[in-house]
């Protein structure tokens, strides 16, 4: 079992990542207005606490190591459910952890440069390392996590202190706020790239089986954990704003690099650079224990995919999903490093899938509340239905932001890809789980 604690170090651990350090920037140059960037990122506070709520009520009526997955079966039923689970091990969490580590590998090539190819050979060693420690298990993983998280939160607190400490005029900032309305298309970019760095939360689903202290305690591990969150962001954001103003931040896609050497000195970059790689491994670490979890419920419901059984099973399916992860985010890396930013190609490969599914899970909620009336669940998402309406259409509203960037950039097509291949492996599995069906059921010679 995870302590309540444990689970909150893994949640918040999973959320900040070394997005922080980088979407700062892209947010200030999609709104360009010190009132705008703060109100994105408490909009994007709203949305993840309104998901937050109704995941809650999911969690504590049916927890289950497929979170996600699990939600969708059994709203939707398993063939949906299965695209849902091919999106999040072809794309969705390979794409994470690939994301993750090219902000690492950027920050860290400056310090210890190994060539030409520095960013994309700092990255595969990264994943490397980490898919070393999720073998494992989970509970080396959470104590890693404990450690990792530690760090990262003090070295985020030096520099917000950093930030707050900087001679800047802050009566300037603030009469410069909601001079100017972003267009519409850039607000809702902003808010896919905020939502991106509160993005993880969600995995909370998949422990909620594990957390000790039963059902109840994964709403309030939810709760504080975003809590939390919001607050360290919030409060990032202001220093760096207050440090560097709205058109440097906007231009300063290392700001927090900045901000500690104008306080501390040059040497502050390698600082910098260590809490990023405590930031990443942090993030990336909890992503491949949670991603590997979901795609061991979707062995468990597709006998075509068991390994073996009892022990062996969990055992063998684990080690072949943390293989299999860190395989494809290893290829999603050599593939984006050829790009002219690996950072926003990941994105745009990613974000449309991800928002689409979540839309259908913030309805699952409703659907199950009226398809399940006998189960009553420990905690129940307050002001139904109209919490999860109102996130459902902040999914739908981020899933149509995330499409008009991807196309814009040229990778839209990625996306109709992935689903395409998924039906393909869904009517192979469909085909072949029927003829072991029928061989089963014949009688021998």
């Amino acid at each position: 079992m995870i302590l309540w604690w444990e689970a909150v170090c893994m949640i918040v651990g999973l959320v900040i990542g070394a997005g922080i350090f980088r979407t700062p920037s892209l947010v200030a140059q999609f709104t360009q207005d010190p009132g705008w960037l703060i109100t994105a990122w408490i909009l994007g506070a709203g949305v993840s606490f309104s998901g937050a709520l109704c995941y809650a009520e999911l969690s504590s009526a049916h927890p289950h190591i497929g979170g996600d997955y699990h939600f969708l079966t059994l709203a939707y039923g398993r063939r949906l459910a299965f695209l849902y689970a091919w999106a999040k091990a072809t794309v969705i969490n390979p794409g994470s952890i690939a994301l993750l580590a090219f902000l690492f590998s950027d920050s860290l090539s400056r310090v210890l440069p190994l060539g030409s190819r520095s960013q994309s050979l700092w990255a595969l060693l990264v994943v490397a390392l980490l898919t070393a420690f999720n073998l494992l298990g989970i509970h080396v993983a959470a104590a890693l996590q404990k450690r990792l998280v530690v760090v990262l939160l003090a070295g985020l607190l030096i520099i917000t202190w950093a930030g707050f400490a900087s001679d800047i005029d802050l009566a300037a900032i603030s009469s410069q706020a909601f001079q100017s309305r972003p267009p519409t298309g850039n607000l809702g970019t902003a808010m896919v790239f905020v939502l991106l760095t509160f993005g993880g939360w969600n995995e909370a689903a998949s422990i909620s089986a594990d957390v000790k202290g039963g059902h109840r305690a994964t709403a309030a591990v939810l709760l504080l954990s975003l809590t939390l969150i919001t607050a360290i962001y919030l409060l990032f954001n202001l220093a760096l704003l207050s440090a560097l103003g709205i058109n440097a931040l906007a231009e300063n896609s290392m700001a927090a690099v900045t901000v500690l050497a104008n306080s501390l000195g040059p040497g502050a970059e390698l600082a910098v650079v260590l809490l990023i790689g405590a930031a990443t491994l942090s993030s990336i670490n909890a992503t491949m224990a949670m991603g590997a979890r979901a795609n061991q419920a979707l062995a468990q419901d597709w006998e075509i995919l068991k390994i073996g059984s009892g022990p062996q099973l969990q055992r063998h399916t684990r080690t072949a999903n943390v293989l299999l992860q860190s395989l494809i985010s290893s290829t999603m890396i050599v593939v984006a490093a050829v790009q002219p930013d690996g950072f926003k190609a990941i994105v745009e490969y990613t974000a449309p899938l991800f928002w689409t599914f979540l839309s259908l899970v913030a309805l699952a909620v409703i659907i199950l509340r009226h398809n399940t009336p006998h189960i009553r669940a420990p905690f129940r998402t307050p002001l139904f239905p109209l919490l999860p309406l109102l996130f459902g259409a902040a999914c739908v509203y981020l899933t149509m932001s995330s499409v008009q960037y991807a196309v814009a950039n040229q990778g839209g097509f990625i996306s109709l890809l992935v689903l395409a291949s998924g039906m393909l492996a869904l009517a192979g599995l469909s085909g072949r789980q029927r003829q072991q069906n029928i061989s089963a059921k014949q009688p021998g010679p």
